[in-house]
Parts: C-alpha cells; structure tokens; sequence
C-alpha cells in the first residue's frame, strides 16, 4: 500500500484545489503537507524522507509539530518532493517552475486575489481624521492601562488594535491618512515593544520596534523615529550588549537631538545615561544626566508626546537608576524624592523605583528598610506582570537574606 521508498509521491491534483489545502500552504504547515502525503498518496515517513532528503526521525518530529521549517532551500525539496504544481508553490511563498505560467488555469483565483484586494482598499477608504483620532485615542488608553495594570490585562486588546491599525494602513491610498495612520502605527507598536520588553519576549520586542521604526518613516515623524530606535536600545541593553546599545542612543540624539521637542530630547539624555551605567561608563553617564537635567522643560508633559511621560519626579527616578549603580551616597535621596511624586498611576514604574530604593538602601548596609520596598514592589510586579522586575526582585530578596544573616 505504501509502495516502493524510493518511488515519487503522487498526490492527486484535486487536493491542492481544497480550501483546507490552500490554508495548510499558506500557513506553511508543514506537518499538513506530510499529512496530505500519508492520506492521500499512502507515503510512509521513510517514503516521505526519500523524496524530500529530510531525515526520517526529523519528518516524524514534523508530523508531531515538534519540529518547524525556517530554511527556504529546505521549502523547496519539500515541494520537489511532494510533487507540488505551481499554483500550490506560489501558496507556499516559492517561486513557480514554469515562468511563462505560474499559475495554469488560475482564472478564479486571481478574480478572488482581487476582489479581496478592492474589498480591503475599500475598507481603508472610508478612514478619515475622526477615525484616526479615534484609533490614536484607543492606543492612549491602552497607554495609560498598561501603566496600572500592565501588558498581560491587555494583551488581546493590544493585539487588536496593532491589527486594526496595520490592516488600515496597509491598504491606505489617500496619503494623508496614510500618513496619520502611520503615526498611530508606530506608537501603538512603540508601545507593545516596550511591553515585550517588560516580559522579556526580546524578539518580539524587536521586532515590533522594527515595526513602529517603518511606520515613524512612513509617517516622516523624526520624534516618533527617534523614539522607537531609542527605545529599541533597551532590548539590546537586556540582550546583554549595552555597548551597542550606548552606541545607538548616542547616534539617534547626534541625528534628532536638533529636530525633536524637549522632553523627547530629555528622555533620549537620560536613556543614553542608563545604557552607559549599566555599561559601567560612570563618565558618560554623569554628563548624559547633566544633559537631561538642563533640558529638560517646564511642566509634566508634551501634548504631543503622549508617549514621553517625564517630569522632574521622573527624572529623579531615572537619576537614581543609574547612580544606584556607582554608589553615589546621593541616591537614597533623589529615589525617595521621586517615591514622593509618584501620583499612584504608574505601578510598573513604581515597581522598578522601589527596586532601586532598596538596591540603594542594601549598598549602605540598612536591610531592615529596604525590605518594604522590596515587599511592595514584587506586590506591584505581580500585578502588572512584570518579569523584567520580578527578575530583579529575586536578586534583592537574596541579598537581603544574606544581609539580615
């Protein structure tokens, strides 16, 4: 029934017409495609490992979904041997053999590609201003629950909303609106990568700033530019790589630092400081905090950068961070002033400012006050799921055990 393991795999060419076939190609599914083979062409694994020059222990841990495909040339013998025809190639994102016709008699799919396509521009076409500011002002309040609650309580909503914006702007056509929806693009995605930072998901944080850094260009935005490739330092900062990541933030504020608002070049002096402290850069570090200070404008904050929330209470937060690092006896204090003007709506900021209280309190030797600080600060972690700060939780709970020994 199986048939000879070296003999081609035939799958009848009715299958690649199923709807289930045509989404297996498109989601690369590898373990469907193994799976047609054994339904509908009797191939054993060692069959399917003959045709496809893929170990046979391997096609049985794909099977299983233990296993996935990421090598193009790897794509490519599957559908060699598989026997797949151009149109299913095409669906599985390969280039078809027969150049002078990919697709055959593909009449009734290019009509459905482009109905699709014209009811999805459609879509788009009804977007005006009152819709963008409507989806600037989802994201703002996705902001502002994600300072109290943090990214896990709106994960499915963030998901959403990313979704909704990108689909819009994709299709877009009028260039103004294109512009604004790249503009609301690139905060929302801003936004998730910083909280993919904040639950250590560094590829996803990634790579949704290499998505709000597209969409800042697209929108011709240099602050919302110079913003996600600033904030993108800190996930090389937590790859363990601070001096790339001092480098980039030096290179953004060299190229923005003149075409930004104040506040955005503030936080960008401050962000340069705290990649050079975790560096061990005390120099650097100095001068970049005496730059945010100087910068630093009246008032708490840009209506226009609703995504920089810094202040003077924020700034003493961020000045302690860095100076709890090099023992500066005068850190105690400028973390308790930032404690004291903390408005009780930024749990996950509270979180790592409590940290840095009890870090400083650790390094001169008062354990017992430091313990509140670490008490409450796992309490604001565990509310807003924040693994990056529970992380650092765990190394201050064992310092103070082995001080209070």
């Amino acid at each position: 029934m199986h048939g000879n393991a070296f003999e081609s795999i035939e799958i009848p060419a009715w299958v690649w017409d199923r709807d289930e076939t045509r989404e297996i190609l498109k989601k690369r599914d590898i373990a469907g495609l193994f799976g047609l083979a054994v339904k509908y062409a009797g191939a054993s694994q060692v069959r399917i490992s003959a045709a496809t020059g893929i170990a046979q222990g391997r096609i049985s841990q794909h099977l299983r979904g233990q296993r996935q495909v990421t090598d193009l040339e790897v794509y490519e013998r599957i559908a060699l041997g598989l026997g797949l025809p151009d149109h299913a190639r095409m669906l599985l994102g390969l280039a078809p053999l027969d150049i002078a016709s990919p697709t055959g008699d593909r009449d009734h799919e290019h009509e459905e590609q482009a109905e699709e396509l014209a009811a999805r521009i459609e879509a788009a076409a009804v977007i005006d201003p009152a819709m963008v500011m409507i989806l600037s002002t989802d994201t703002n309040n996705l902001r502002l629950l994600d300072r109290r609650l943090g990214s896990a309580a709106i994960a499915d909503k963030m998901r959403a909303q990313i979704s909704q914006i990108e689909r819009a702007h994709h299709h877009a056509v009028r260039p103004g609106i294109r512009a604004q929806l790249a503009h609301v693009l690139s905060e929302t995605a801003a936004l998730a990568g910083w909280q993919a930072i904040d639950t250590c998901a560094l590829k996803d944080a990634w790579d949704h700033h290499e998505r709000a850094i597209s969409a800042a260009r697209d929108a011709d935005d240099p602050a919302l530019l110079a913003y996600a490739r600033g904030q993108q330092a800190y996930v090389l900062t937590d790859l363990g790589r601070p001096a790339e990541a001092t480098e980039l933030l030096r290179h953004v504020r060299t190229t923005y630092d003149r075409r930004v608002p104040g506040h955005l070049r503030t936080w960008l002096a401050a962000a340069e400081a705290e990649a050079a402290a975790i560096l061990g850069d005390e120099k650097t570090c100095r001068t970049a905090l005496d730059h945010a200070a100087a910068l630093l404008p009246e008032g708490d904050a840009d209506p226009l950068l609703p995504y920089v929330s810094l202040n003077r209470h924020h700034l003493a937060r961020w000045r302690g961070n860095c100076l709890v690092r090099f023992g500066d006896p005068e850190t105690i204090e400028d973390l308790r002033s930032a404690l004291a003007g903390m408005d009780g709506t930024y749990n996950r900021a509270e979180a790592g400012l409590r940290c840095d209280l009890a870090h400083a309190l650790l390094a001169v030797g008062e354990s017992d006050a430091a313990q509140p600080h670490i008490y409450r600060a796992e309490q604001l972690a565990t509310m807003t799921g924040s693994r990056r700060h529970a992380r650092r939780i765990a190394e201050l709970t064992r310092a103070a055990t082995r001080a209070s020994r």
